[in-house]
């Protein structure tokens, strides 16, 4: 059974990727951002292991999935699982087109505007992948992928894997 992992910089096409994978394959989906926060304002990071038991829950509970997310540290507690990671290396300016083009994330946002809001804090972000030094940054990524010793694919354009 294929259990993929996919991660990448925010408007990378994490999420509309992992759902063609999840439709074609028959397979449930994990969207990190579920687990990784606590409720409320500001955000808050939820403990590593309260995140680390969703993710043993998931796994344990799913013969075949899909875990994806911009979440090193916590995409690190499922690598030795993963049949196969795919990092989306986009460019910046293309996961900024991207994300001002997502459709309405009703798992995280109460509406559209309250979505749109957030676009500002979001392409800032997203701009910032490079530079950053923490678990959402591309040297983060680029060190999970380098150690990963599975079947592995780096994606750098706005595109579906083959099977």
């Amino acid at each position: 059974m294929k259990r993929f992992i996919i991660f990448g910089n925010s408007g990378s096409g994490k999420s509309t990727l992992a759902q063609s994978l999840c439709r074609r394959h028959g397979l449930a989906h994990l969207d990190l951002d579920t687990i990784a926060w606590l409720p409320g304002l500001p955000p808050t990071r939820a403990p590593l292991d309260q995140s680390r038991r969703h993710i043993v829950d998931f796994t344990t509970g799913n013969e075949g999935w899909v875990i994806e997310g911009c979440y090193a540290d916590l995409l690190d507690l499922v690598t030795p699982l993963a049949t196969e990671m795919l990092f989306l290396d986009l460019p910046v300016p293309l996961c900024q087109e991207n994300a001002r083009h997502r459709p309405w994330e009703s798992h995280k946002y109460a509406s559209k505007e309250e979505q749109d809001a957030n676009l500002a804090m979001l392409l800032d972000w997203i701009a910032a992948y490079d530079t950053r030094a923490d678990e959402f940054s591309r040297a983060a990524h680029e060190r999970l992928f380098q150690a990963f010793p599975g079947r592995k694919e780096r994606l750098t354009a706005n595109r579906e894997i083959p099977d």
